[in-house]
Formats: structure tokens, C-alpha cells, sequence
């Protein structure tokens, strides 16, 4: 019976938000400050920062700090967000990466014999 009321996989989220976009919507673009001024802020480079909320740069765990320390956003929050768009990027290339299971027809399942 719970089987019934699992939530079907084309029902789940596919494409979480990036927390560069988050940041540059909620949080860069309210304060209506620029770039130049929030990586100031931040201290770091204007080019790192765009490429951050741009969605082009994966989240450190560095620059979330600093996005705490200035903007009271938990780096905990951010890197959860980074997390879950890393997942479903990995997922969407699942397609693309070719590994058979360990131990399937031809393998072994002794981890000394594989070279």
C-alpha cells in the first residue's frame, strides 16, 4: 500500500535551482547593487563572482561563507542548493557514463583480481 503513495520519479524536481541564480535574484538584485559592488563586498573578483551568479562557477564552500558573513544567507543553505544542482546535472548525464555493475557477467567480484 505505501508503494501506491511513493511519489513517481517524473514527479520529482529535475532541475534545482543553482544558487548563483538564487543569490543574483533574491538577494544581489533586491539590494540593487552591482556586480563590481557585491564582489567588493564579498571580497572577491568581479570575474568570479559574475561567473557564481551567472551559473557558469559551482559554489565553494568559501564564497558561501562569505555570502553568510554579508548577507545572513546560511552557507549551510547555500551549499545544500549547490548540492542538489550537482545531483541533478549528474543525473542528467547518467545517459553518458558507462560503467557495468561490479561483479556482472565478465567481471569479478574479487577486488584483488581487478587491475
Amino acid at each position: 500500500m505505501e508503494a501506491e503513495l511513493a511519489e513517481p520519479a517524473h514527479y520529482r524536481m529535475h532541475a534545482p535551482v543553482h544558487p548563483g541564480g538564487f543569490v543574483k535574484t533574491e538577494i544581489i538584485g533586491p539590494l540593487e547593487l552591482t556586480i563590481t559592488d557585491a564582489a567588493r563586498a564579498l571580497g572577491v573578483t568581479r570575474s568570479a563572482l559574475s561567473a557564481f551568479l551567472n551559473e557558469r562557477a559551482a559554489l565553494s564552500p568559501d564564497m558561501a561563507l562569505r555570502i553568510e558573513k554579508a548577507f545572513g544567507v546560511r552557507m549551510d543553505t547555500l551549499m545544500r542548493m549547490q548540492n542538489s544542482h550537482d545531483i541533478a546535472s549528474a543525473r542528467k548525464r547518467e545517459g553518458e557514463i558507462k560503467v557495468k555493475p561490479f561483479g556482472s557477467a565478465g567481471g569479478s567480484n574479487d577486488p584483488a583480481k581487478v587491475a
